[in-house]
């Protein structure tokens, strides 16, 4: 039976796969584990059979909420024996959620397997990208790796079934409008014309989220195709159908750019030193964003669908 390996990380998308190196050489430095990921829901199930995830757990399932609570270092409590029962069982834990409360890094150390939980800052004070800072601090080594995500069949059947009659395959470009922040945004009327420039070479889809749905009249209105509410795995899967992407510093433009597809990521508050993501991708950073140009984005997107 294979040796049980657990990650427990609170991040949003774009966190999530910039650990995905650190997650492949967690996994190589225990070639016969299977790694498990605690994640939000939605993240955990994403990496599993995606990012070398073997199984997926809720990072709000109760026995973590137990771990905030003094009285399960109590050897008879029934919620001390129920966080034992389930952190107890691996072998590992890297643990990158709430480092800096001393009451749950003692409660998990308690729970877990004598010296088996190490616990590692969710977001590395070392300069440069987080991921190399994620790398280096689990692994001592902070020379990053492609990020691949691997598609499964049920992600390319979603894709094919969202894009038919849409868009052919490797003829469309993929614009992902939308970010975990309206500040991060380029504005959605520059985002449309653009959109009009880029039809005239090729086809655009938009691709919205459930924070996005604000944004399909105005789309539609335009007379732009639009994709909506899909799963994330779809989501992926429909990036690497397309000859580029463009999007915001957004989860999605890294989830795109870990399936190898060329794009174009508009960064303005963030710094794309320590955020880009990793992959073919062309960044172009202005604070305030709005003052990035439909011309220049439309040049380094033509060149990437060209250049793939």
């Amino acid at each position: 039976m294979s040796a049980r390996i657990l990650i427990i990380f609170p991040g949003a998308l774009g966190d999530l796969i910039c650990l995905a190196p650190t997650i492949a050489a967690i996994a190589r430095r225990h070639p016969n584990a299977d790694p498990e990921l605690m994640a939000r829901g939605e993240l955990a199930e994403l990496a599993v059979g995606r990012f070398g995830i073997a199984r997926a757990h809720s990072i709000d399932r109760r026995e973590v909420a137990m771990l905030f609570r003094e009285s399960q270092y109590g050897p008879k409590d029934q919620e001390g024996a129920a966080a034992r029962g389930f952190f107890g069982v691996f072998e590992r834990i890297y643990c990158f959620f709430s480092t800096d409360d001393a009451l749950f890094r003692r409660a998990l150390a308690t729970a877990s397997a004598p010296g088996k939980a190490t616990f590692h800052p969710f977001r590395p004070q070392a300069e440069g990208h987080v991921a190399a800072g994620y790398l280096a601090d689990v692994i001592g080594d902070a020379n990053l790796e492609a990020v691949a995500i691997n598609l499964l069949p049920r992600d390319l059947e979603g894709a094919s079934r969202a894009i038919s009659g849409l868009a052919e395959a490797q003829k469309f470009i993929a614009i992902f409008p939308g970010s975990g922040s309206p500040a991060k945004n380029w504005p959605i009327e520059k985002f449309s014309a653009l959109a009009d420039r880029l039809n005239e070479e090729s086809t655009t889809v938009f691709i919205l989220g459930p924070a996005e749905d604000s944004l399909e009249n105005v789309l539609r209105a335009a007379g732009h195709i639009t994709i909506k509410h899909q799963p994330l795995g779809t989501v992926a899967a429909i990036a690497r159908r397309a000859s580029a992407f463009v999007g915001n510093d957004s989860g999605v433009s890294h989830l795109a750019a870990a399936t190898g597809t060329p794009g174009v990521v508009l960064f303005g508050l963030s710094d794309p030193v320590r955020w880009r993501p990793l992959g073919r991708v062309t960044i172009l950073h202005r604070n305030p964003i709005d003052s990035i140009e439909v011309p220049e984005i439309l040049e380094a997107v033509l060149g990437r669908a060209v250049r793939a």
